[in-house]
């Protein structure tokens, strides 16, 4: 169970992770793509629906905070949350996109407060102790600042440590809860994890992806409504909005609480025949969707390919020299274009990185020294072209008048090693991951269900 037990010890770490992205997750839940839906049938509704009376339109504003079993959630804990992901967010979100996530905030903060009470209830309350000792340790060691320093970021964003501690405290409920109620009533067979080792071995050389996942329940009396969120969630996407913060918030699939990450896997093993055949089409960076599937609607993102069991030249780690030459401000163009064509002469008459530093230092360039990054870890219009240098070459030269003209020089190569891909206790790890999500979401379906809540 070690690769199980590694998911709650990171599940904490992971959730509450990178500021630039999203603080705020979904519960840990689901594999709801795999949930099979009642229809509407087992409701007898009418096919023509009417209501006796109109939604007022300012009905959202009124259940802007609710009660749940007695514990109130208050406008400002919304507030305070909703505060963060808008910070988060590299785009500002339009006022309707808000109101939506404004509502998702108030059902995160029902389920974190089911969290909280189940484990009270089972006598595995979360101490203030635990909660301060957590948001020390996240502060620190995730992001660098001191307890001060973050409370103080906090506020500055219009949030609260208030906030990010309540968080906590349920993150650390439900990883109690799973611990006793669930991990130990999940098992996988050495013969199942056996056969899919063997099928992966036998398909080494073939192409395995990593993707990206948001999905959205939905049965035959949503459905339009949730594409239509499907739809909205896309479009935000495609304007710059982040598939990590997206994802967090929510994705009802158990890869939320990691920004959507799927991991890297074979299309079989996404066990949904629609899925598969969009990955397959799929290039590194394209997004397509809303997915219709079994149980709702999902969003992918192909963040990137490789062959299995082989070396990605792309794992290369690399030694650069970046050679720069910056212009004074005011420099003419025509000033530019001759100290450019200079500083270009004098980069091809370079005799490779042993004096580099000088030659550079000769015609008023600079230099910076990275003997540790990988060819992926460059931007994409760079990786081909420094895949294809011997040692000593540099890249053609790039940038403009405004940040100045540079080269990268390959001072040195270490080609990565094949892999034989995932281990049979990684594949063990992966299925008991699996269920171990399928049972959390019908735990928390059921607090759900038998919760009270009232809306004010």
């Amino acid at each position: 169970m070690e690769n199980v037990n590694s998911l709650f010890k990171n599940a904490l770490r992971v959730a509450v992770a990178g500021f630039g992205a999203a603080i705020i997750t979904a519960p840990l839940a689901s594999t709801g793509a795999l949930a099979q839906v009642a229809g509407s049938d087992a409701f007898n509704l009418p096919e023509d629906v009417s209501f006796i009376m109109e939604q007022a339109e300012n009905r959202n504003d009124r259940r802007a905070t609710a009660r749940v079993n007695g514990n109130i959630i208050t406008g400002t804990d919304i507030d305070e949350r909703l505060a963060l992901i808008l910070a988060a967010q590299e785009i500002a979100l339009p006022e309707e996109e808000v109101a939506r996530v404004r509502l998702q905030v108030l059902r995160n903060l029902i389920d974190e407060t089911l969290q909280v009470q189940e484990a009270s209830a089972q006598d595995m309350e979360v101490t203030q102790e635990d909660v301060n000792s957590s948001y020390e340790r996240f502060a620190v060691e995730t992001r660098g600042m001191s307890v001060a320093e973050m409370d103080t970021y906090l506020v500055s964003v219009g949030s609260s440590p208030r906030s990010i501690k309540r968080q906590i405290q349920g993150e650390l409920a439900w990883e109690r809860l799973l611990r006793r109620n669930v991990v130990p009533f999940v098992n996988v067979s050495e013969g199942e994890v056996t056969d899919l080792w063997t099928r992966l071995q036998e398909s080494r050389g073939t192409t395995e992806y990593r993707l990206g996942e948001i999905f959205l329940s939905a049965n035959s009396v949503n459905s339009q409504q949730v594409r239509s969120n499907a739809e909205q969630i896309i479009a935000q996407l495609r304007q710059g909005g982040s598939f990590v913060a997206y994802a967090r918030q929510y994705s009802e699939a158990s890869s939320a609480i990691v920004g959507g990450d799927l991991g890297w896997i074979q299309l079989e093993q996404l066990q949904q025949p629609q899925l598969e055949a969009a990955a397959a089409q799929m290039t590194a960076g394209q997004l397509v969707g809303p997915l219709e599937i079994p149980g709702g609607y999902s969003i992918l993102l192909m963040i990137d390919q490789r062959q299995i069991g082989m070396a990605d030249p792309r794992d290369a780690v690399l030694s650069l020299k970046q050679i720069s030459y910056n212009f004074a401000p005011g420099t003419s163009q025509t000033e530019a274009e001759r100290q450019g064509a200079a500083f270009i002469a004098a980069v091809e008459a370079m005799s490779g990185c042993g004096t580099a530093d000088a030659d550079a230092a000769a015609v008023g360039a600079t230099t910076v020294d990275n003997d540790e990054i990988t060819v992926r870890q460059l931007p994409e219009a760079l990786q081909g072209t420094l895949l294809q240098l011997s040692i000593g070459q540099t890249t053609p030269p790039f940038g403009d008048l405004t940040d100045g003209i540079r080269v990268l020089m390959l001072c040195g190569r270490d080609d990565p090693q094949e892999t034989a891909g995932p281990s049979v206790d990684q594949i063990m790890g992966q299925i008991e991951d699996e269920r171990i999500n399928r049972r959390a979401q019908r735990y928390l379906r059921d607090l759900r269900r038998d919760a009270v809540i009232e809306y004010n």
